[in-house]
């Protein structure tokens, strides 16, 4: 058992963050059978939609998953800010902040510290050089991602509120003393992105896979031996922070979403149709080599990958991408902006 628990009172309610991917799944296939008792009873599942899942993932939530919880009288919550893709696009949407890889124009300059040392044997800038040309390193950059906050952690935060007795319509105070013990699927391997800061007074975070050592590999063992092998990823189409197996999956495999994503890449290159503060200064691509998606080195295997493969023979040499995921609760740009009351 992990050390990572969560003391005190006993909760109103106790919810599922359900993403839908291999983790949540694991725990929600786990109540619904029975086998996590020791953590209390499940009140519901949460799914934040941004609109832009892959098919086969509204078609697990929505049919098997959904099937499995109402078995178990589970109910399970769809809750949504919008459709991310669309809005992203519309200029007359309010700007949406998305991690795209990003590249300033040539002819870029930069100007180098120069340092010196203090009379305390302390580095100090005193001044800068002249400008120069930034090189290809140098002009790349990220966007800051503001599309987690808002079409995850937002309306997953609304339907706690509303469960928990907020009055509609905003569903903004929620009454003194009841709080929701909310489930995240953060497995043993994730345990970098555990974050128990108190975002607010009326849930709290319990972390029931890492306080049964379950890993990852673990949770896909335990969807095989229960006959639920297919459940996958969870992460929109376009995400920037697919690896090069997830590109090649949608490619080779999902013709129809690989054109949506190209599409999509190709149409954020100067930020999208709106950029909120005007066009980009540069471009913007979905993926890390910055280079249109059609014409981006997605058949490189990265060591990662070939480590992974290297792990377990009998993962039929599935190719990953990057494990974290985009958890609403550890995305993997970094720090989302701050929390959003929608």
């Amino acid at each position: 058992m992990s050390d990572i628990q969560t003391p005190g009172e006993a909760p109103t309610l106790r919810l599922l963050s359900l993403g839908a991917g291999v983790q949540s799944t694991t725990l929600a296939l786990m109540a619904c059978r029975g086998e996590l008792a020791e953590f209390g009873k499940l009140d519901g599942a949460i799914f934040a939609d941004t609109g832009w899942e892959p098919l086969r993932v509204y078609k697990h939530l929505t049919g098997d998953l959904a099937a499995e919880l109402e078995s178990a009288s589970i109910p399970l919550h769809l809750t949504s800010k919008g459709n991310l893709r669309e809005d992203t696009l519309d200029p007359d949407h309010r700007f949406v902040s998305v991690p795209y890889f990003t590249l300033a124009p040539e002819g870029t300059t930069v100007r180098d510290e120069i340092i010196d040392t203090d009379e305390h044997g302390q580095n100090v800038i005193v001044g800068y050089s002249e400008p120069r040309l930034a090189t290809r390193r140098e002009r790349e950059g990220m966007g800051r991602r503001q599309c987690t906050s808002e079409y995850k952690l937002g309306p997953i935060n609304r339907k706690v509120r509303e469960l928990l007795g907020a009055k509609a319509p905003e569903f903004r105070t929620v009454p003194r003393g009841r709080v929701a013990e909310q489930w995240i699927g953060f497995s043993t391997d994730e345990v970098h992105r555990v974050n128990d800061r108190q975002e607010n007074r009326y849930t709290r975070k319990r972390y029931p896979l890492l306080e049964l050592g379950m890993s990852r590999k673990d949770c896909e063992r335990y969807l095989r031996a229960t006959g639920w092998s297919s459940v996958s990823k969870s992460a929109c189409i376009g995400c920037p922070f697919h690896g090069n197996a997830q590109w090649r999956e949608l490619r080779d495999h999902y013709p129809e979403e690989w054109a949506d994503a190209v599409d999509f890449d190709r149409q954020i290159r100067k930020g999208g149709t709106r950029t909120g503060a005007g066009e980009l200064d540069g471009e913007a691509f979905l993926h890390r080599s910055r280079v249109p998606l059609d014409l981006a080195p997605i058949d490189r295997v990265t060591a990662r990958e070939w480590a992974d493969r290297q792990i377990d023979i009998f993962d039929d040499l599935a190719e990953h991408g990057d494990p974290d995921g985009c958890s609403p609760y550890g995305c993997r740009s970094g720090v989302a902006l701050q929390e959003v009351q929608s």
